[in-house]
């Protein structure tokens, strides 16, 4: 069963600086993930099916798909 708290579908659950997997659009088919440090939430919604939109320290945007607990 899915935390609720860590749920990458929700955008209240995702703040700066927290650690994250996303998958990034290029990486969709094969659903590789990226681990990183949230810099910007570009998502407006409070929910998206597919994961909120975020981009990462480094630069990589994608969608997250899990919420790593620090």
């Amino acid at each position: 069963m899915e935390n609720e708290q860590l749920d990458g579908r929700k955008r209240k659950n995702i703040k700066i600086g927290d650690v994250v997997e996303i998958v990034q659009k290029h990486h969709q088919r094969t659903g590789e993930l990226t681990e990183g440090i949230v810099k910007r939430i570009l998502t407006k919604a409070a929910n998206h099916p597919h994961g909120i939109k975020v981009m990462l320290q480094l630069g990589d945007v994608g969608r997250v798909k899990n919420i790593l607990e620090e």
